[in-house]
């Protein structure tokens, strides 16, 4: 059983997890098995990651535990499979190849441990003609398509932050892998390898879509459908103080009570009339014109037109709805996203802060067992 001040909590209490220290999706990933209430030790290496930021606020590292070692050192393997030797899932977000090369690879891993489950965390994944290229999240989603559905038609594709490739496609697909292969290797007793490709994540997030293309309900290009901003009723409109409120009202009813409180009730009588589409457009951009967000925000309170303002980032935790919810959380000083989703048995919630490089060895070394991790005494 895991121990610790990060284990104890949440559904996958008891679970233990080895990350080997990335960037992006893979730590992304490791924190949300962390939120749930995994034990998961964060293998840091010397000097830290290229891109990361500073340890002591990268919140993609609460609710772990870490230690520092060098993978190129004659040790530093042997220290890791010793880990997994104790461990459930491993994870890793390296290039194909290169956990192989530093010898904690597949192979090296499930013959310490048979029923690990191996969860790797790639771009374009470990096969292919680009499966050795560098990228990112922009790259992965514009070759699948995704990225050409974002934006306004007469302008270049919106980058959406790196939250649909690296995060949507990448991160939550490696955890639903790994949780579905630990469920099999629990009961089988057979671990295997979980290869999480971003291009394949974020291919498989737009499945509706492709339906909807096949059947004739969705035009291949940009700010004409639906659901991309192609719909007048679908999408954000600047208000007078330079805010934006989030028009949503698909269904008949609730469109109802949108016309009727933005003051266009008899304007329009068949708002699926697609050659006045533009027309219906700019009459609503007009009108939002008239007040500011807050105007708005409170005209549209309390009713089903599906209207929200578009709150900034530093705003949203302060939202009445999100506040009363606790979405977001203070832990040490830091305002962030609460764990998702919740539990009635087994909650979750932010136990530490972001795990220091190296803080936690004297710990993992006694919880694990594995007494190699501790410094060698210099005479």
């Amino acid at each position: 059983m895991a121990k610790g001040p990060t284990a104890g909590h949440g559904p996958l209490t008891g679970v233990r997890v080895v990350e080997l220290a990335g960037i992006g999706p893979g730590p992304f990933a490791a924190m949300l098995l962390a939120d749930l209430g995994a034990d998961v030790v964060r293998v840091d290496r010397p000097g830290g990651a290229g891109l990361g930021i500073d340890p002591a606020h990268d919140l993609t590292n609460r609710n772990k535990r870490s230690v520092v070692l060098d993978l190129k050192s004659d040790e530093g393997p042997a220290r890791v499979l010793d880990l997994v030797e104790r461990a459930d899932i491993l994870v890793e977000g390296y290039r194909p190849g290169v956990a192989e090369r530093l010898g904690v690879g597949p192979g090296a891993c499930l013959a310490r441990n048979p029923q690990l489950v191996y969860g790797r965390m790639t771009g374009w994944g470990q096969d292919g003609p680009l499966a050795d290229r560098a990228g990112h999240d922009i790259a992965y989603i514009a070759l699948t398509g995704t990225l050409s559905m974002i934006g306004r038609p007469d302008e270049p594709p919106t980058v959406p932050a790196n939250l649909v490739g690296d995060y949507a496609g990448g991160s939550l697909y490696l955890v639903v892998g790994v949780l579905a292969a630990l469920q099999h290797a629990r009961a089988h007793g057979e671990g295997q390898v979980v290869d999480a490709a971003i291009v394949d994540g974020a291919a498989h997030l737009a499945t509706m879509i492709h339906g909807m293309l096949a059947a004739g309900s969705w035009q291949d290009r940009r700010g004409a459908n639906l659901l991309d901003g192609g719909c007048p009723f679908y999408g954000t409109y600047a208000t007078s103080d330079g805010g934006h409120m989030a028009v949503g009202p698909l269904e008949g009813r609730f469109y109802a009570e949108f016309a009727r409180l933005l003051g266009i009730a008899d304007a329009f009588p068949d708002r699926w009339d697609l050659a006045r589409w533009d027309e219906l457009r700019a009459t609503v951009t007009e009108r939002f014109l008239t007040r500011t967000r807050a105007e708005w925000t409170e005209v549209f309170a309390g009713t089903d037109a599906c209207v929200a303002p578009v709150l900034s980032l530093g705003e949203a935790p302060h939202h009445p709805h999100l506040a009363a919810r606790s979405t977001f959380v203070e832990h040490g000083g830091r305002t962030q996203p609460a764990p998702a989703p919740r539990f009635s048995a087994t909650p979750v919630s932010v136990r530490t802060g972001p795990a220091l490089p190296g803080a936690d060895t004297e710990a993992v070394a006694a919880d694990w067992d594995v007494p190699g991790l501790r410094p060698t005494p210099r005479d």
